[in-house]
């Protein structure tokens, strides 16, 4: 069965680009794509999805926030990953984003699909 992915991002043409990432990687799929950190807390809700791609900065609440979120909800029912993903640089939103309890920090400029891989192995490790 395929991995299901929600992205979060408020630039559609990164969740384009995302969801082209998704769809090029083998056993993974897009379950669902929102706009803010308050729609993906109630997508993660309602799909459980197994991966959630969350950007940094978003309208509302930041991803961060969210992240924190989805995670202390779905610890009650099933596991989820979240990947963070920003233009920002690693240096200084890598550290945030494991204290948010995020598996990995991706710079999108370097998310592909081999890193979306790698991410995902060793956040099943």
């Amino acid at each position: 069965m395929a991995v299901q992915v929600l992205i979060v991002d408020d630039q559609e043409p990164f969740r384009v680009a995302a969801r082209l990432v998704v769809e090029a990687t083998d056993g993974f799929e897009v379950a669902a794509e929102v706009e803010t950190g308050e729609a993906s807390i109630d997508a993660a809700r309602e799909l459980s999805p197994d991966l959630v791609l969350m950007d940094v900065n978003l309208p509302g609440i930041s991803g961060l926030e969210a992240t924190q979120r989805i995670l202390e909800e779905a610890r009650a029912k099933r596991p989820v990953v979240v990947l963070v993903l920003s233009t920002y640089e690693a240096a200084e939103y890598a550290p945030q984003a494991a204290e948010a309890g995020a598996a990995s920090f991706i710079p999108k400029s370097e998310f592909t699909p081999d890193r979306l891989e790698e991410a995902w192995a060793a956040a099943a490790r």
